[in-house]
């Protein structure tokens, strides 16, 4: 007979797709110059039982707030790279919300600079505490 211990299962996940803003990151003056779409995708892993059996919105994290700060580091500082933007989220989203135990993100940029079709770039990164 096996033994499972806690660390044998994948941890709880909140999922948050496809959040959508304007912003005006990339290497270029163009890029910059006019918004553009961005896509972001943010796996939250952490521990949902205590949340799960009490009902209570102050034992998760409350996916508006995590909504509000992708929305604010997206549309604020321009940056060269998604790399950075994806970083930015993911160290402040550790800092805020001190139960998210590893995150990952993910940013689309559907309008990347590329004469050729095609459905867009994208990134992702994964950071834990």
């Amino acid at each position: 007979m096996q033994i499972y211990k806690e660390s044998n299962f994948k941890k709880d996940v909140i999922l948050l797709i496809g959040m959508e803003f304007s912003g005006r990151h990339g290497c270029s003056e163009e890029e910059r110059q006019y918004l553009q779409p961005f896509i972001v995708d943010a796996e939250l892993y952490l521990d949902l039982s205590k949340a799960g059996k009490s009902d209570n919105l102050t034992d998760t994290v409350d996916y508006v707030q995590v909504f509000n700060e992708v929305k604010k580091i997206v549309t604020g500082t321009p940056r060269n790279l998604i790399e950075t933007v994806a970083e930015d989220i993911a160290q402040s989203l550790l800092k805020q919300f001190t139960q998210i135990e590893s995150l990952k993100i993910t940013i689309h940029k559907p309008t990347a600079p590329i004469a050729e079709t095609f459905n867009g770039a994208a990134i992702s990164i994964i950071r834990s505490r």
